[in-house]
């Protein structure tokens, strides 16, 4: 990843579903200040990321929020109405915001891009996980493979990162 600690989000727009509908607005509108979490996954609905990454953030949820951070996002290259409803399915609720770089604006801001063609996803965003206060990047962790997702779990949040 070309994103390191100390540097700044890049203010990319991304989508997210609102009253049933896209919006789409910078990212610095919707993190804003304060101290947020944003983790980043492949895909909504693929096996890692809805056995174990996105299930661990929910559950974790609270614990996370109760050691200072304001917010949860969750971002993956699918479009809003997937990112909704795989949120939906898994109880997100108000614990987690499901955020959508349809373009890879982001991704690809980051660094994050990862060729997943031969597996018929076509390009996705790696699994990272991390720390941001004031639209700084405070913690950063990067899986090595997709399909780990030990270092950007919630575990490792609460144990390690925070």
């Amino acid at each position: 990843m070309k994103i390191k600690i100390k540097d700044q989000l890049p203010d990319t727009e991304i989508f997210q579903l609102v009253d049933g509908e896209p919006q789409k607005n910078k990212l610095r509108e919707i993190i804003g200040n304060g101290k947020t979490v944003l983790f980043g996954l492949p895909g909504a609905f693929t096996s890692t990321c809805s056995k174990l990454h996105l299930p661990g953030f929910v559950a974790n949820a609270d614990k996370i929020k109760a050691k200072g951070i304001e917010n949860i996002f969750c971002l993956s290259v699918n479009d809003p109405y997937v990112m909704n409803g795989w949120g939906e399915l898994n109880n997100t609720g108000d614990k987690i915001k499901m955020l959508s770089d349809p373009y890879l604006s982001f991704t690809k801001a980051i660094g994050a891009e990862v060729d997943r063609n031969a597996k018929g996803m076509g390009i996705r965003s790696n699994r990272y996980l991390m720390v941001i206060e004031n639209f700084t990047v405070v913690n950063i962790h990067e899986e090595k493979e997709t399909k780990e997702c030990g270092l950007t779990s919630a575990e490792n949040l609460l144990n390690n990162l925070l």
